[in-house]
């Protein structure tokens, strides 16, 4: 019997971290991270459910609460099999529905909210498939991994035929790939020491304490003062040391003159990359400022709203490293897409996961490239931060500065039940307590 939707639940759920300043950088000074969160019921006697989400920073949640409500019809009543069958053409009705495509198409908030469902659509698969999500993605092999993935758009630098070469070209070598990262993890980073609105000795104690536990990579956020940002570079070069990789992170608040004029003072730091340095949008602005800053590399695309941005972005030449978001393109099908992309042009895939659950799901995604699309480590990292995991069923887990791959099944999504309840928005407890005397 196939396995049929039979609910979409909706959740606001938003965690009061602007109180510790935790996530603020230049353009986002005081974030609530939050959930624009659902849950996908069905109608198995086991009572399997999938757990997605999207990300947003706070005030604009129940917006995008209120579009994934305008998707539920497109979903519930319709079959896991369905999906799982032909998950490209899946995501394409989602994407493609007559009237709600004029809101968009394929950006804005109906497109966050699409990556809430897709997302709990994949977390739903790989629970009935009983392994997680970035195993599940490797053993669909290369006809089934394009079969996932909506290539309208995309056919001017790949199309189906060559993306399937390319991972059939990797195949050979992804058992070997996968036991080496579940041996020794995947690379990451750490922004935890270095948003914005923490003082000198925060910063300070932070970074001892990562290099103490192993980290080889440090975010710091800037742009909103150049002298006070040249003197928190100083701090944070002189606490890791000459050997470990500094990177910087504006969060778009330049104009590209002054990214370039600005970064000509932060060079003396060895930044890896700069980060964001001007409007997601501005493809040539990026090409610009990349042109200048060399051999700073430019990273970007937490911003960009659809693979046809990152396909931009790639063909232009203007990043060194693509950094594409698990909620801001509209879920894994996307998110596949701009990886195949990725590789196709040899641009090192660094994702952004600065956010409440974005770490629990970018593991699986980077994992997975790792092992059946890119087969590559180099220039790779996956951004962690250090607070909220303990809301997750299955957190994620490291070991100096690596991520461990997720072993339970699923999509690493779900929200704990008494987590869910004490933050939504904004009658739970978390909410009430903030807002007494």
């Amino acid at each position: 019997m196939p396995t049929r939707f039979t609910a979409l639940e909706i959740l606001d759920l938003r965690f009061p971290t602007s109180h510790t300043r935790d996530g603020s950088d230049a353009m986002n000074p005081d974030p609530d991270y939050s959930a624009a969160y659902v849950i996908l019921r069905t109608d198995r006697p086991d009572g399997l459910v999938g757990h997605g989400f999207t990300f947003t920073i706070g005030r604009g949640n129940e917006v995008v609460t209120a579009a994934i409500a305008a998707l539920r019809g497109l979903v519930v009543g319709r079959t896991l099999e369905e999906f799982t069958d032909a998950p490209g053409a899946f995501w394409r009705m989602l994407t493609g529905d007559s009237q709600l495509r004029w809101l968009g198409p394929e950006k804005g908030v109906v497109h966050l909210a699409t990556a809430a469902v897709v997302n709990a659509l994949w977390d739903l698969w790989a629970r009935a498939a009983g392994r997680p999500l970035w195993k599940l993605l490797a053993d669909l092999g290369p006809a089934g991994l394009v079969r996932c993935v909506d290539f309208r758009y995309l056919t001017d630098v790949l199309t189906p035929a060559e993306a399937e070469a390319r991972l059939a070209e990797q195949a050979p070598g992804r058992a070997a790939r996968e036991a080496r990262v579940r041996a020794e993890g995947y690379p990451a980073y750490t922004t935890s020491a270095g948003w914005l609105g923490y003082s000198d000795d925060k910063i300070r104690a932070r970074c001892r304490a990562a290099v103490a536990a192993g980290w080889t990579h440090f975010k710091l956020k800037v742009g909103r003062d150049l002298a006070d940002d040249v003197r928190r570079c100083a701090l944070v070069r002189g606490e890791i040391g000459p050997e470990r990789h500094l990177m910087v992170d504006a969060n778009q608040v330049w104009d590209v003159p002054q990214a370039i004029a600005w970064m000509a003072e932060l060079k003396r730091f060895r930044p890896l990359w700069i980060e964001e340095p001007t409007s997601p949008d501005d493809v040539l602005g990026h090409l610009a400022i990349a042109r200048a800053v060399a051999p700073v590399g430019v990273a970007t695309g937490e911003h960009a709203m659809n693979r046809v941005l990152f396909k931009q972005l790639l063909q232009a030449g203007a990043v060194a490293f693509c950094q594409p978001d698990a909620c801001r393109l509209a879920g894994v099908n996307e998110y596949l897409a701009v990886l195949l992309l990725a590789a196709k042009f040899g641009v090192p895939v660094c994702p952004h996961a600065g956010g409440v659950g974005l770490c629990e799901l970018v593991q699986h995604l980077s994992i997975f490239d790792y092992v059946a699309v890119s087969g590559s480590l180099a220039g790779r990292v996956i951004e962690h931060v250090d607070h909220l995991h303990g809301h997750f069923e299955d957190p994620v887990r490291l070991r100096r500065g690596r991520y461990l791959p997720p072993e339970r099944p699923g999509y690493s999504a779900e929200i704990r039940a008494a987590s869910r309840a004490a933050h939504a928005f904004p009658e739970g407890a978390a909410w009430r307590a903030a807002a007494a005397p």
